[in-house]
């Protein structure tokens, strides 16, 4: 992947600089916050702010906010991305003043979590999920070994569901409407080392994303706790690409979840064919359901 020479030039001259290089490789390591981020180099906030400004303006670094909070990464795609990865291939882990920087760095990472073990302790009547590795071996069956391409896991929660199909995925986004889960999600993604993975603040009625955007939908044990169901799969098909799966897992109704028939009737009034259905029995007469859709390519296609 090739970049015009004004484009290559601004990014060199950003990484061409201590600090700079130094926070592109703690920013390739995980989503991290202006104060992790100063904790991690050492200097003062001004600073650091200025030294991250450089480095979003030359595409190096990407920025969002969630609540109060503003995080930074390293791109998974890009021209700059592609630069990012090469220039850190270059330093040597046995650079001291990288060590120190990845020793602070896993002291904020073991901070949280311990913040995000803390949180979960206090779900005291957090709902009966259903045994996760029955359940994810039916998600893999239904996948196979397809390349997922872009893929987003509608309401997210601990980011199991990005964890289980990384290695399928281009890159993998995670959305949850619960900032302490996306804390607990961020502390798992990273203790995975999945770096192309991330997680953003949304609401699963309106998300946050443009149409057409990801190849690879899944919505996990959501619907059954949704108020309307049928709009999820509405904003799930909005957002998925022609051609592209979405993959709806839930309780069977005798456990207060969705009844396959009603999922596969909101698909089919999004436009979205089922390909794949399959039911999981489970302990104490619980059952799952997995249905596997997709998006026509084209007028007139039709779900294989």
């Amino acid at each position: 992947m090739t970049q015009r020479l004004p484009d290559l030039l601004r990014a060199l001259r950003a990484i061409a600089e201590p600090t700079r290089l130094r926070l592109l490789a703690v920013c390739r390591a995980g989503e991290l916050t202006v104060g992790e981020i100063t904790r991690i180099i050492g200097q003062s906030q001004p600073r650091v702010s200025r030294h991250l400004k450089l480095l979003c303006d030359a595409g190096l670094l990407e920025r969002f906010r969630e609540g109060h909070w503003v995080f930074y990464r390293v791109p998974t795609r890009g021209h700059e991305a592609e630069l990012a990865r090469a220039v850190l291939e270059l330093l040597s882990p046995d650079d001291e003043t990288a060590r120190l920087d990845r020793q602070r760095m896993n002291e904020v990472m073991d901070e949280r979590a311990r913040l995000a073990s803390d949180y979960l302790d206090t779900l005291h009547e957090a709902p009966q999920a259903v045994p996760d590795a029955q359940v994810d071996d039916a998600i893999v069956r239904a996948f196979g070994d397809a390349p997922l391409g872009n893929l987003l896991d509608i309401g997210t929660g601990s980011g199991r569901i990005l964890r289980l199909l990384a290695s399928q995925a281009e890159q993998a986004t995670g959305v949850d409407i619960s900032s302490e889960m996306l804390m607990v999600a961020r502390t798992n993604l990273h203790a995975a080392g999945l770096h192309h993975c991330t997680v953003r603040h949304g609401n699963m009625y309106k998300l946050p994303f443009g149409n057409a955007s990801f190849d690879t939908v899944t919505v996990d044990q959501v619907l059954s706790q949704a108020e309307e169901p049928a709009l999820v799969l509405t904003e799930a098909a909005r957002i998925l690409r022609p051609g592209g799966s979405l993959l709806v897992v839930d309780v069977a109704a005798g456990a207060d979840g969705v009844e396959a028939d009603d999922m596969a009737g909101w698909l089919e009034a999004v436009g979205l064919g089922c390909a794949h259905i399959e039911h999981v029995q489970l302990p104490r007469t619980r059952s799952a359901t997995l249905l596997l859709a997709h998006k026509a390519s084209s007028v007139g296609d039709v779900a294989a």
